[in-house]
Order: C-alpha cells, then structure tokens, then sequence
C-alpha cells in the first residue's frame, strides 16, 4: 500500500498555452495509504487520464508523481507494484477462474503453497470458491469481471488498486452486488483504492473520499455528506443529486438578496458580497409554506410528478426553474397553481463566480 501524491499537469498536445489546451489543469493532491477514493464526473473531465498517470501508463507532460515520498514519475507500472481493473474483463478465457487469479503470482515466482493459499482467499472474498476448477470462458460477464477484480487484489504487496468504470458491462441489477464487494474488500485488505466513475451512487457509496472533477480540474474533494450539504462550485450543486441543486440568480446588498422585485433577508450573521451571485439550495430542503413567510418565493407550478414516496414538484419564479421534493400528499396541486416556496433556510448556500460564498 501507499500514500500517492500529485503535482502535476497534463496535456496531449504539445506547448499548451490556455486552459482548454490541457485533459488536466495543474492539480495538487494526496490519496492516504489505505484510503478509498472515488474520481467522479462526466466523460472527457480527464478521470481516466489521471488514473494512467498514477498506473504508470502515461508520463504527465508537467510535474510529479511519488509514492511514499519516492518519485515515480517515470517508472513503469511494474515498478509502481501497481493493480488495475478495466472496464472489461482482462482474463485468459482459456484458463480456469484459479489460474487466473494466480497468474499474477506465479509470474512474480511466488511459492505453490503461497500461491494456492492466497487464491483461496481471494476466491472466498469474492465468492467464487466452487467455481476454481472451470474454464473462465463459460463464465457471465459479472464472473469475468470478479475475476478481473480477483487478479488485482491477489498480490498482497500492491501498493495500490486502480479501478476504471469496472462496472460499465455489468447488468443494472448486479451492479449493487459488486459495489458492495468492492467495499467489503476494502474494509477487510485496508487497501489503497481509487475508482474512476461517471455514476454519483458508485461513488458516493463506494469512497470514504470523492474527487469531482470537471474539465480537467478537480473541482471538489469530500465525503458523500459534504458534496450534497455544501458543494464548493456550482458544478457539484448540478452534478451531485438526482435532481441537482436549484440555482436562483440575483443580486446581493446590504438589504439582502434581490431576484426579480422579491427581496430575500439573510439569516442573522450571514453577509453577502455586493453584486451578481446565486442562491443555491438542494430540492429536498425546499419547503411549501403559507403566502409571504420568510425567505419563501411565489412560485407558479410547472409540474407535478408523484413517484408515490414523494412528489416531485417544479415550479417557475421570474423565469428561473426551482424543483421541490415535498411530501406525498402534496399531489393535489396541478399546472398553473401558485404556492409559496421557502428558499432559504439553514441548507441555503450562495455563489459568487460559481464559487461557494464563505
């Protein structure tokens, strides 16, 4: 295991002289030996080139690697003693499910006993110890894909797992399985694991630590309560949660914040900077309310959705959207309806420049 550090950055093409010339803006971070880190955020928000920068499969063109301290920047993948799990299963089909996961083992010479020993663990871990003696071939893709995770965990040494999108070919329904097995693992082998995602429940409930990432910046580092409660940018407000934060632009003075002729006070003790800013708050801490409490907006019903355990609510206030998850029996409204919506409470966040308001 080991604790990596980055300082670097990253672009393909060559004399890179604005931001949209690098896949990774200068970044600085560390992943704590034993940790598990999730990379999260949309394609092409250089996850997956950050993962081969760590794996030792592309030099970046600025900065550093080391791990432990020591400067890998240029090593290779074998010399990090690094394992990684594609989103495909890389195994030998011709093989059986415990040649594969000794594989690794036996091309490192390691004893037979050692190596029979520790393919039984590994095989028991992912719940796969009646199936040692057949052919990796008649296997479901969920099984290979066990496997392939089974061949990363197997050297005891690994100073660390590199997971890219593993999940990508697995049916829906079995996804939850394997999340839950990765994370077993890593609570019982204290590993360091960093897994590369574009799905928010991957990663919120794999990592103690998520990474978002956002055009080749890293946006926002945090647990899974910290992300939702209080995103740093308003690209995490959008990109975490289903729906996303509600975002109300307007203006900001010593009188508190102004959208459209509406007037919203602060709570006492909270300032705002002069000028253009936004209100963010999530849809579930938006409140119906009765006519002209405050911190509450008229709002005109756009939507209603009743999924049964809630009704989801989307309303219009001077031609900004804002979403509401309310109770159920909230279901009596329809389109065209006016209700009063408190925006602000102890939940709200502000922005300035998309950057969250101290």
């Amino acid at each position: 295991m080991a604790r990596i550090e980055l300082d670097l950055a990253h672009a393909y093409a060559p004399n890179p002289k604005q931001d949209s010339d690098y896949a990774l803006l200068p970044l600085r971070m560390a992943f704590e030996d034993g940790g598990a880190y999730a990379l999260l955020g949309p394609s092409g928000c250089g996850k997956t080139t950050l993962l081969n920068i760590m794996s030792g499969l592309l030099a970046p063109s600025q900065g550093s690697v080391r791990f432990d301290g020591v400067d890998v920047t240029r090593a290779s993948p074998q010399a990090r003693n690094i394992a990684q799990v594609f989103q495909f299963p890389v195994i030998y089909d011709t093989m059986t499910v415990a040649e594969n996961l000794a594989f690794p083992l036996r091309n490192r010479q390691v004893p037979k006993a050692q190596i029979k020993k520790r393919v039984g663990e590994i095989a028991e871990m992912l719940e796969m110890s009646g199936q040692l003696n057949q052919l990796a071939a008649n296997l479901a893709a969920d099984e290979k894909q066990k496997i392939s995770l089974g061949r990363g965990l197997v050297r005891p040494d690994v100073s660390a797992v590199l997971f890219d999108e593993p999940l990508t070919v697995i049916d829906p329904h079995l996804k939850w399985q394997l999340r839950r097995k990765i994370k077993q693992i890593h609570h019982e082998l204290k590993l360091t694991m960093i897994y590369v995602t574009h799905d928010q429940v991957e990663a919120l409930t794999f990592a103690d630590h998520v990474v978002v990432m956002a055009r080749g910046r890293a946006v926002q580092v945090g647990s899974a309560a910290e992300l939702f409660e209080r995103p740093s940018h308003t690209f995490v407000g959008h990109f975490i949660g289903s729906p996303g934060m509600n975002f109300l632009s307007g203006q900001a003075d010593q009188t508190g914040f102004h959208v459209a002729d509406a007037v919203l006070v602060p709570q006492p003790g909270q300032a705002l900077p002069p000028g253009v800013i936004k209100l963010g708050v999530r849809p579930e801490y938006v409140l119906l309310v009765a006519p002209h409490t405050p911190g509450a907006l008229p709002m005109t019903v756009a939507q209603v959705q009743d999924v049964g355990t809630h009704v989801m609510l989307s309303t219009s206030f001077a031609g900004q959207t804002v979403k509401a998850r309310l109770p159920s029996d909230a279901g009596h409204l329809s389109h065209g309806d006016t209700v009063w919506l408190q925006v602000l409470g102890e939940h709200t966040c502000f922005y300035q420049n998309e950057e969250i308001v101290a």
